[in-house]
């Protein structure tokens, strides 16, 4: 999606880049231990999700492709219709010349030597009938030019018609199969809050799911330590009150608001979306962690120095990997369900210091 090289600082070292990467790999692997413990409907909603956003990507890919073929298709027509336009023009030009040709006779040339007629007016004559044959010449090659062109023509609108119909069907079938993965997830969804309400409270879950996402943040932070920060012109602590809404949407729950039976308040906001709304870098940092978090769905979590980070939770489909540079404004990933929401959202959390703090105060006016 357009991200910056991981590199894009001049005081970041390739040692420090690699150590990063490891570091972040190590992150993955502490989160599957981390939720060995989940059941065996947790584990599938898990997997279910997670092939949901590499099918929404590829198809998102595959509509960007047909389009750009589509295009390509339309220049190639206009310059097929243009070509025998030419074509036709040419063949009538040489039609009306080789009719002229042919009402002089056999030896136009001939005729004027033999006729009597003035000495300069038959070298002009002659000259014109040089002429005459010399353009005659070049029409044919130039018909012959234009008539091979429009076959080669033809020839890629033929090509980029079965790359389009290609594309097209690759899409029809992700589209079937996203639809069928999205099926498979909504069973698992109602049978894992079943199990949840049958073997223990909702509650503790909750907290266990605040409290691993706690222990990812200090994994994070860890991991980017000695890696120095990005380097913006307005630092994320200048802009209070200034950043853009990472989505288009309504707040439904707000920073604070208590959930779990009153025991707990949420570190974020939570917003109502479109259905697959574009979800949006609020500034310009790097991504330490996309992946799949339980009770936040797929989440997106950047780092923008100076100790501030920005998370995006519950979305269809990531668009970043750990170590991508991003702009603020860049399509980042797209809301959905992930995570266990009823209705299209994003999560979304600001820290200072690994502490969350109240997005409200940092956003701008919707």
């Amino acid at each position: 999606m357009g991200a910056t090289p991981l590199h894009a600082r001049d005081d970041v070292t390739p040692e420090q880049v690699e150590a990063l990467k490891k570091r972040i790999a190590s992150i993955d692997e502490w989160l599957k231990d981390a939720e060995k413990d989940r059941s065996s409907l947790e584990q599938q909603l898990a997997r279910t999700e997670q092939r949901i956003s590499q099918l929404t990507r590829e198809r998102r890919e595959l509509r960007e492709k047909a389009d750009q073929q589509q295009q390509r298709l339309d220049e190639l027509r206009t310059q097929e219709r243009q070509l025998a336009d030419t074509l036709d023009s040419q063949r009538e030009g040489l039609k009306t010349q080789i009719r002229a040709a042919w009402m002089e006779g056999d030896a136009p040339a001939l005729k004027i030597l033999l006729n009597e007629i003035e000495p300069g007016q038959i070298a002009r004559t002659l000259t014109y009938y040089e002429y005459l044959s010399n353009d005659t010449v070049e029409r044919l090659q130039a018909f012959q030019k234009s008539l091979q062109e429009l076959k080669q023509a033809r020839a890629a609108v033929q090509a980029s018609r079965v790359e389009l119909a290609k594309t097209e069907a690759d899409l029809e079938q992700r589209q079937q199969q996203l639809t069928q993965s999205k099926a498979e997830r909504e069973q698992t969804l109602a049978a894992l809050k079943q199990d949840i309400r049958s073997r223990r409270s909702e509650r503790d879950d909750l907290e266990t799911d605040r409290k691993r996402l706690e222990q990812l943040l200090e994994e994070v932070q860890q991991a980017i330590a000695n890696i120095p920060s990005p380097n913006e012109s307005r630092p994320f602590k200048s802009l209070r009150d200034k950043l853009p809404w990472p989505a288009k949407g309504r707040v439904v729950t707000n920073y604070g608001a208590a959930y779990a039976d009153g025991k707990l308040r949420r570190s974020g906001l939570i917003m109502n979306t479109a259905e697959n709304a574009e979800v949006t870098a609020v500034h310009y940092g790097r991504v330490v962690f996309a992946n799949w978090l339980r009770g936040f769905g797929l989440m997106t979590i950047i780092d923008h120095g100076d100790g501030y980070m920005t998370l995006y939770g519950h979305s269809s489909s990531l668009f970043t990997a750990p170590g991508d540079w991003v702009r603020a404004g860049e399509t980042i990933a797209l809301s959905g369900r992930t995570g266990g929401t009823e209705d299209p959202a994003v999560y979304f959390e600001v820290r200072q210091n690994g502490k969350p703090v109240n997005p409200r105060r940092w956003l701008g006016k919707p």
